[in-house]
């Protein structure tokens, strides 16, 4: 497998080192896991004061799995008190088609371990209308973005997509982000915003996901990927290596900027 090879140099933040070449993404490389949860609340937050600054407000787009465990330095000093959790908005990049109360659930995973312990206003928090059809909640998520893009609360982007200022990611061990897999057609959508799987790979079978062309048109994206068990996946992907089929975390990019966060372990296999 030929890697590329990243230009090292040593950042601030005496913890992270960041790989970087003259071009996208940034790779932030932390000592551990409690590292990484640190380096992101100080990214998010950073951005949070960036965005609400220029326009008002924060467009976050959140992801499941662990990353809102990785989110929880957020809630604690000193960013609890300093972020202005009134002009969030919150979504989700991708979810399971379950009621909000089912423990499947990516809103309720969010709402448990982050959302109820901040004061973002339930009006900016926007999770699915469940119900049993996920073509029919896959149009009703389209639906209410396009009409907060009318509205004038979420931009277009240059492509005429919702353009979100924060998209945090993870990686699947197949390299999926969101939930857009290696082997299903949705990957490939190109027009509509919002798709919908019913045959996931990866239980539940029926999901909900925002497409390739939303993803990209954010602003800036964080794909997060804390798991000794994906440095080979992390390795393709930032190496630029041949896969077939190609894998979905290598064709994510941001129209600002596209950071990575990893910890030592699962950076392991970068040359």
């Amino acid at each position: 497998m030929n890697l590329v090879l990243f230009f090292v140099a040593v950042i601030a933040v005496p913890i992270s080192l960041a790989l970087a070449s003259n071009e996208k993404p940034i790779v932030r490389i932390l000592d551990s896991e409690e590292d990484a949860a640190v380096a992101l609340a100080e990214y998010t937050a950073n951005l949070s004061e960036k965005y609400i600054k220029q326009k008002g407000s924060f467009s976050v787009v959140l992801s499941g799995a662990n990353l809102i465990n990785t989110m929880r330095k957020l809630l604690k000093p000193p960013y609890n008190t300093t972020i202005d959790w009134s002009k969030w908005l919150i979504f989700w990049v991708d979810e399971r088609v379950v009621p909000l109360d089912d423990p499947l659930s990516n809103y309720k995973l969010a709402f448990d371990g982050f959302l109820s312990k901040v004061p973002i206003p339930k009006s900016n928090i926007f999770p699915i209308n469940y119900n049993k059809s996920p073509a029919d909640v896959a149009v009703d998520y389209e639906s209410r973005l396009k009409k907060l893009v009318d509205e004038k609360i979420i931009p277009l982007s240059a492509s005429k997509f919702p353009k979100f200022d924060l998209i945090l990611l993870g990686v699947g061990f197949d390299g999926h982000v969101a939930s857009l897999f290696p082997n299903r057609p949705q990957r490939y959508e190109k027009k509509r915003w919002v798709t919908f799987i019913t045959d996931s790979p990866k239980p539940p079978p029926p999901r909900i996901t925002l497409t390739f062309p939303v993803i990209n048109s954010a602003s800036d994206i964080a794909l997060v990927v804390l798991d000794k068990g994906k440095a080979d996946i992390v390795a393709a992907a930032l190496g630029g290596a041949v896969v077939t089929p190609s894998l979905p975390c290598a064709e994510v990019k941001a129209e600002e900027e596209l950071t990575w966060f990893l910890d030592k372990d699962t950076a392991s296999k970068l040359k």
